[in-house]
């Protein structure tokens, strides 16, 4: 199951995260958003469980959770929306 976490301190690392993570059970892939141009993260990342048991117990466990002062949120990714490459004219 792929995992979106938001809110996320800038200062976390993908090392925190994947810790906080394996907590709850094997992590398949782990990418924390990072800016292009400064490398400093953008508040959230995706997580990639295998388990989709062990993947909804970190969910329930984690969303709405306190981390370094800010409350994260946890939930199942949504599948990302193809960009249109067509665009309506207003006329």
């Amino acid at each position: 199951m792929n995992i979106y976490i938001g809110q996320l301190p800038y200062s976390m690392t993908e090392e925190e995260l994947r810790e906080m993570f394996l907590e709850y059970g094997e992590i398949n892939s782990l990418n924390l958003i990072k800016d292009k141009f400064s490398g400093q993260s953008k508040g959230f990342g995706f997580i990639d469980m295998p388990n989709n048991s062990e993947a909804d117990t970190a969910i329930k466990a984690l969303n709405k959770s306190m981390l370094k002062g800010r409350e994260i949120k946890v939930n199942q990714a949504e599948e990302r929306r193809k960009k249109s490459t067509f665009r309506k004219r207003r006329y």
